[in-house]
């Protein structure tokens, strides 16, 4: 990536349903976007601050950040030297799995607080990755269970129920629907309030109540999110770009980039390898 900074976004097929990514960065700034999955960061490195919820949280060596699925944040370096971390992204079923087996906690469990100081924690993050680079499934696997439990032991909690009971949640609701069908052409925010028998402002404050972004932002946040879909399914990433909504491929680097932390070829070409396993990966 140049100016001393690196990363590397892939799956380890031993570790079906996580993503990973171990990253250095120093100028990176993340927008605000979400994620299907859970973020579990370690910081090995540096400082990472990111805004979450209307306040901005800050995460150093020995920290964790703990992000539940669909929560906007953003992300960026709290220090001049930036933040080195590593980082899982396990599916919200995985989790739910690991909670049902090993916790009391009822309804969706999730993570209260989304920066703690946890190294021991951390350790347990980073040997995740360290047992997924050696090709070590049986660990990899295991470390994996075991810091999902002692996280959601530690920091878990139930996810508070999300509910469109108002008017206006129900229309970001039926917005959001249409900008998800019409995503390669959407409408103007003028339009969209229109069909739904609202008024612009009206819609945006809705939208950024239920959502927590502008409809603006949550398009470009959900065709990165799509483009993701298309480049694991061997799409070539012009092809990507456009079907998306996006002008061209240079378009999609830059919103990929700036959300997913590694470019969309770069992306892509981790995803399409295959990770040997086995005493021959330690070779």
């Amino acid at each position: 990536m140049g100016n001393g900074e690196s990363a590397r976004h892939w799956r380890y097929p031993q570790l079906p349903g996580v993503d990973l990514l171990r990253a250095r960065y120093i100028h990176k700034t993340f927008v605000w976007h979400t994620h299907e999955s859970f973020v579990i960061a370690a910081i090995t490195e540096g400082v990472e601050e990111f805004h979450h919820r209307g306040a901005v949280e800050r995460t150093g060596p020995g920290g964790l950040a703990l992000i539940n699925p669909e929560v906007p944040h953003t992300g960026r370096a709290g220090a001049p030297e930036g933040w080195a971390y590593s980082v899982l992204y396990p599916a919200a079923d995985l989790v739910a799995g690991v909670a049902a087996e090993t916790t009391t906690l009822r309804g969706t469990a999730g993570f209260r607080t989304p920066s703690v100081d946890d190294p021991q924690g951390a350790r347990l993050v980073t040997a995740v990755h360290r047992a997924a680079e050696e090709g070590n499934a049986l660990a990899a696997d295991s470390l994996l269970r075991i810091a999902l439990a002692r996280l959601l032991r530690d920091h878990g909690g139930p996810l508070p129920e999300r509910t469109a009971r108002t008017a206006g949640a129900r229309g970001a609701a039926r917005a959001r629907a249409i900008l998800q069908e019409r995503m390669a052409d959407p409408p103007s925010l003028e339009r969209l309030a229109a069909e739904l028998e609202t008024g612009p402002f009206a819609l945006l404050r809705a939208f950024r109540t239920v959502y927590g972004m502008p409809p603006h932002t949550w398009l470009t946040d959900a065709r990165v999110r799509r483009a993701r879909w298309l480049l694991d399914a061997g799409t070539a990433p012009a092809e990507a770009a456009v079907a998306v909504g996006f002008t061209d491929q240079s378009h999609l680097n830059r919103h990929f980039t700036r959300i997913v932390g590694v470019p969309p070829g770069a992306y892509q070409r981790e995803r399409a390898r295959t990770y040997k396993t086995g005493p021959e990966a330690l070779s």
